[in-house]
């Protein structure tokens, strides 16, 4: 089995699994008795352990240059701690299990995309494989989890989708021992002016701290319209199918991205311009999202969420990956999606005051963040350092 396959299986497993658990995970905790207040303090507690781990996980696997080990560990504890979320039946034992879960949940994603990036690297001059191959493989299993978990509750009740998320974790763990690993380095590598000090040492990087900026600009504009889109349509007479249809549009954009355009665009554009067309489109989306409810406008839109999301993220990790010294990569991994969770938390607290004084133009805020992004693309042409 080839590289590229492991990795994919890898991904459709551990994406599988966010997929199963993400529309009902809520609808669990409930049914074991706990309020709305409770609920918004164990997914609120969740998420801010998880900006924590996740950094702390990548920097614990780069200093013992054992990703995947540390990813395989994850994966297995996850499983276990989902497992036992179905012996409590009261707010603490929920709260603090939920917490160790995001903990030991949090690094995975960033570990995979360190080990798939590192493993996609060119050889004899070209790259083993497109990382966005197994990047979209993870996005389209996360459409088709989603799809399963709602037969499965269906017929076997909430409790199901813990299990069956427990098995694709222990799955996504198989295939994760199965993927190579990075080479291991020399401590004196490890001492090269651009690693002592791990975290502190990237954000000294001007390049890097520009990608985390940009990610945070244009990945964090997308905060209004996750928690607000649907609810706008739905106001508008927007009917539930269409508003699903309109939806599921922007995710099959992403993995058509993914697979096929992002590519090609990296090897057209390069990525500060795959960046620069991602905010710009961006800017597009969130005017149009402030301006009209047209189905038509909407779905014309919905495809661009394939460059605001997908490509951006593409061009990000194709920087990281040449600007980012080995013994860091799972660290830099982590620091990137602190940069985009930290903003995403902030501007989705900031959109509900925004869109109930705003209304729709709150969207406009959104465009500007992305507008703000494109002029910042320019200190990541090759040869700039700032």
């Amino acid at each position: 089995m080839s590289a590229l396959h492991r990795f994919v299986a890898l991904y459709a497993f551990m994406y599988g699994a966010f997929g199963v658990s993400s529309p009902f995970m809520p609808a669990f905790f409930e049914g074991r008795g706990l309020a709305p207040q409770q609920l918004g303090v164990l997914f609120g507690a969740g998420t801010a352990i998880r900006l924590v781990s996740g950094p702390l996980g990548g920097r614990i696997a780069d200093l013992t240059q054992a990703l995947r080990a540390v990813l395989v560990l994850c994966e297995l504890l996850a499983a276990g701690v989902a497992l036992s979320l179905l012996s409590a039946s009261s707010f603490m034992p929920l709260l603090l299990i939920n917490l160790l879960y995001a903990a030991v949940l949090a690094p995975t994603t960033s570990l995979a995309d360190a080990l798939a990036l590192g493993a996609a690297q060119p050889r004899n001059g070209r790259p083993a494989f497109e990382y966005g191959w197994v990047r979209g493989t993870g996005s389209g299993a996360f459409v088709i989890g989603t799809l399963i978990s709602g037969q499965v509750v269906g017929a076997w009740g909430l409790s199901s989708i813990v299990v069956l998320q427990a098995v694709l974790l222990v799955a996504a763990a198989g295939a994760a021992s199965l993927v190579p690993t990075l080479e291991r380095y020399e401590p004196a590598v490890a001492a090269e002016p651009a690693a002592p000090g791990g975290m502190v040492a990237l954000l000294r990087t001007p390049r890097f701290r520009r990608i985390m900026l940009l990610a945070a600009l244009v990945l964090g504009s997308h905060a209004m319209h996750d928690t607000f889109a649907v609810i706008r349509w739905s106001a508008a007479g927007v009917t539930p199918p269409t508003a699903s249809a309109l939806w599921s549009e922007s995710v099959a954009a992403e993995v058509v991205v993914f697979f096929l355009v992002g590519p090609r665009l990296l090897k057209r554009l390069g990525p500060a311009g795959v960046i620069a067309l991602a905010a710009a489109a961006g800017v597009v989306r969130w005017v149009v999202m402030a301006s009209s409810t047209s189905v038509i406008a909407l779905a014309l839109v919905q495809p661009l969420h394939g460059l605001t999301f997908a490509a951006l993220h593409l061009a990000c990790m194709h920087l990281i990956a040449s600007i980012v010294p080995r013994p860091l990569a799972a660290t830099a991994q982590a620091m990137y999606a602190l940069a985009a969770g930290t903003t995403t938390a902030v501007l989705t607290l900031a959109s509900g005051w925004l869109y109930g004084t705003f209304g729709a133009r709150a969207f406009l805020v959104m465009a500007l963040l992305c507008a703000a992004a494109a002029p910042l693309t320019w200190g990541l042409r090759a040869g700039r350092s700032r």
